[in-house]
């Protein structure tokens, strides 16, 4: 019996092979700290493709220098991140796999020192350490790192057309879907919370106007892609604090952005503040699910689907149209061929040097 895990998706002209997809994870592994992809992240993206992935998101991918959490995270602020990214593609496409990137800016999370550098990754740079100023909408600190810069309206118009040139990089670098990360506490989040957005002006307040900055966002990459080519918006449906966005809020927001050209949402939760999260199998895929029913848009959730028979029923129940497979695929790249062999499930696009491996039982 086909498993609709293994059904093939479609939005706007990208077709997957299945539902299930790698998210963006950052990898902090951009050793000259110039924002250039390297031959790791070739092969890190080329072992997730060929372990059977639908589609395969980059990391956070930052629009300018200052928006990197740290300074060993990936660019596309210039011209010379474009070829390093046009070989990050390819290597996806080799393994089968569609490439999408996730376009961002940390805003007040940026100028850290990174997981894989510092033994306190979660505290800011000091400038001798190679950290710069941090900006985010108010000057309200995230808990354990330094005050940013409130952003002014003139440079609340350069990220946003930071945002639409990353974008028009990403599409020559041949990317097949781009990804804005709204979402875990980063600078478009922090717009739309009312935890870290206290500004009094067009950008503040409502709902409506929190959601501003996003949405321009969305407008400015919409701008600079193929009408035809399929924008994705990260959000946090629930930041698990008091006071915090809720879901039925990021619902709105989803449905505004289906408004301006994203035609998908990607749901995850938190990250804007440190908060006691209950986690277990498949805990945020509900709120996917809500998003999807009230905006009446596509979804991917997220979040400890770590079983093909817990996958499947997200997708085969409707909650979710794809499902995003993170630390599990870390852990085994080829998770989605392992779990079409658990499911019994006949796949051809498993590497054919490996079928003998895959196409028998010993």
């Amino acid at each position: 019996m086909a498993s609709p895990l293994f059904e093939e998706f479609t939005v706007k002209n990208m077709t997957t092979r299945n539902r299930i997809w790698n998210p963006p994870m950052c990898q902090y592994s951009v050793e000259k700290q110039d924002g250039i992809p390297t031959s790791y992240h070739e092969h890190h993206y080329s072992a997730l493709a060929r372990g059977g992935a639908g589609a395969v998101i980059v990391e956070m991918t930052n629009v300018l220098p200052e928006g990197r959490i740290s300074p060993f995270c990936s660019g596309l602020w210039s011209d010379e991140h474009t070829k390093a990214h046009a070989r990050l593609v390819q290597a996806i496409h080799d393994g089968g796999a569609k490439a999408g990137v996730q376009i961002a800016h940390a805003g007040r999370k940026a100028s850290t020192g990174g997981e894989l550098h510092s033994e306190k990754p979660n505290v800011s740079l000091s400038e001798e350490e190679g950290g710069w100023e941090t900006f985010g909408p108010s000057a309200v600190a995230y808990p354990g790192l330094k005050k940013p810069t409130a952003l002014t309206l003139e440079r609340i118009d350069e990220i946003v057309e930071a945002f639409g040139a990353a974008a028009a990089r990403a599409v020559e670098a041949g990317y097949d879907f781009l990804e804005i990360h709204g979402a875990h506490g980063y600078l478009l989040m922090q717009f739309l919370s009312p935890l870290s957005n206290k500004r009094d002006d067009e950008y503040g307040g409502s709902l409506e106007n929190r959601a501003r900055m996003i949405r321009r966002v969305a407008v400015e990459m919409r701008k600079n892609m193929p009408a035809d080519m399929p924008l994705l918006a990260r959000l946090s449906a629930t930041e698990f604090v008091e006071g915090g966005l809720t879901v039925e809020e990021i619902a709105q927001v989803a449905a505004w952005l289906k408004e301006d050209g994203v035609d998908m949402a990607d749901i995850s939760t938190s990250g804007n503040y440190p908060a006691e999260i209950k986690v277990y199998a498949g805990y945020q895929t509900p709120m996917a699910a809500q998003v999807k029913r009230e905006a009446d848009i596509p979804v991917a959730a997220v979040g400890m689907i770590n079983s093909p028979r817990l996958a499947e029923y997200i997708v085969g129940s409707g909650q979710a149209d794809v499902v995003l497979v993170g630390r599990e695929a870390l852990r085994n790249a080829s998770t989605p061929l392992e779990w079409a062999r658990e499911l019994k499930q006949e796949v051809d696009y498993s590497p054919k040097q490996y079928r003998r491996a895959w196409n028998t039982r010993r």
